[in-house]
């Protein structure tokens, strides 16, 4: 193999060569790690490194959290009007990544840091959508579509990364810890630079035909099976075909509840560090329950990517939902090391699922026709997300203590599931 090749050319050359598909996986793990577990995610292992140097109160960082969130939120919005090559974005947004991230530790301006974190959610978006279209398209002319599932642990990997790396420089304080994951991002994307070569020739100009779609959440596009394997319209059993009305009823309930759960996980995976700091004190507990509910995002993706297609979204939904619910509510009512050990695997496990499987059940009800479906769904879970922060930092700052946002969350959460399970029975 010639060095001068990107791994991803050569792999299509070796026509289906494992090692080929491998080698696109990883690199585009290592994309959404850095897009995902640094762009969007470093901030929650460093709040607490910033609310104890004076640089934050919970109600900025609650603003700064929300910043981000809301980026995502416009670029998933916007990437279907990029007018750029999948794999020539995936450079930008790794760059840009490692720019705003090295960016956080080198400023100390409120104004400064709430543009940076909007900036780095709208990258991150960005660099999500145009990573995976660029993978699971490279992928399928492997036949190796199962190497899917690889590329979606890597939000997992990047969260457990950066949580420890958070934890060892806590003594150094945030400025370094943001340099440091700035770094990280550098070597990263030093590593799987040549990867994403831009395509030349007919390649391009066959990627110009098409547009990039609405961004999903971090894990949904991991196994959602091709349009044409999926009978449109019809019920997860089989059931006959659906009237327009009855789809698009189903359609809007989809959306209302598929933003319950950006609601309910995001108080948790902004604050947890915070939150597990407060209740054990002096402990070293609490640097280490992050990087768990990054390492359960691992399995989670994995396994929800092998359950078999047939089954109801809208009940594995719901069950995903009291999943999480039962592990904010462990924090809660088990302040121990025990109680938030388990209960950030309970909140991270079904992290990737749950986008995974609405995707799915966008594309039951809709078929070849469900991007609209998803983008509005997408929409909706920022929204939960963005509000998330606004509503949670206010109260745990009156009252001096977050449980009542946890709880607020955790009732989300099961109103969801109730919703969801009506739905799915209604639908029989």
């Amino acid at each position: 193999m010639e060095h001068s090749d990107s791994i991803g050319d050569t792999a299509l050359r070796r026509g289906g060569d494992a090692a080929g598909a491998g080698h696109v996986a990883l690199a585009c793990m290592v994309a959404l790690a850095v897009a995902l577990g640094v762009g969007r995610f470093a901030f929650t292992p460093l709040l607490p490194l910033m609310l104890h140097a004076g640089a934050l109160d919970l109600r900025s960082g609650g603003l700064l959290a929300s910043a981000n969130y809301a980026g995502y939120f416009i670029g998933a919005l916007t990437c279907a009007l990029l007018p750029i090559e999948h794999a020539r974005m995936v450079r930008v947004g790794l760059a840009t990544t490692a720019v705003l991230t090295l960016a956080m530790g080198v400023t100390h301006s409120l104004p400064i840091w709430i543009a940076v974190r909007f900036v780095a959610g709208v990258v991150s978006a960005w660099t999500f959508v145009f990573a995976s279209q660029w993978g699971l398209a490279r992928l399928a002319r492997l036949g190796a579509p199962a190497w899917g599932g690889v590329i979606y642990t890597g939000p997992g990997i990047g969260i457990v990364a950066t949580g420890l790396m958070a934890g060892a420089a806590a003594h150094q304080g945030a400025p370094f810890g943001w340099v440091l994951f700035g770094v990280l991002c550098v070597v990263s994307t030093a590593c799987v630079w040549r990867t994403f070569a831009p395509s030349t020739g007919q390649a391009w100009r066959s990627w110009r035909s098409g547009r990039a779609a609405p961004a999903v959440n971090p894990s949904a596009a991991a196994r959602v099976a091709p349009a044409s394997s999926i009978r449109p319209h019809a019920d997860a059993g089989g059931v006959s075909s659906l009237s327009e009305a009855e789809r698009r009823r189903q359609g809007i309930w989809l959306v209302v509840l598929y933003g319950m759960p950006g609601f309910g996980y995001i108080i948790t995976a902004t604050f947890l560090p915070v939150i597990a700091r407060h209740a054990l004190p002096g402990s070293n507990w609490p640097d280490l329950f992050w990087p768990m509910f990054g390492a359960a995002l691992i399995p989670g993706s994995l396994f929800a990517a092998r359950l078999p297609a047939r089954w109801d979204n809208r009940l594995l939904l719901a069950a995903c939902y009291v999943v999480q619910a039962v592990g904010i509510a462990l924090g809660i009512v088990f302040p121990t090391a025990a109680g938030f050990a388990i209960g950030s695997v309970l909140i991270g496990l079904p992290f990737t699922a749950i986008t995974l499987f609405a995707m799915r059940e966008a594309r039951r009800l809709r078929g070849e026709h469900a991007a609209g479906l998803m983008g509005y769904a997408t929409a909706a879970y920022g929204v939960g997300q963005i509000v998330g922060p606004l509503v949670a930092a206010p109260i745990a700052a009156r009252v001096g203590s977050f449980a009542p946002s946890l709880w607020l969350a955790a009732l989300v959460l099961m109103a969801g599931a109730a919703g969801l399970v009506v739905l799915a029975s209604k639908s029989r």
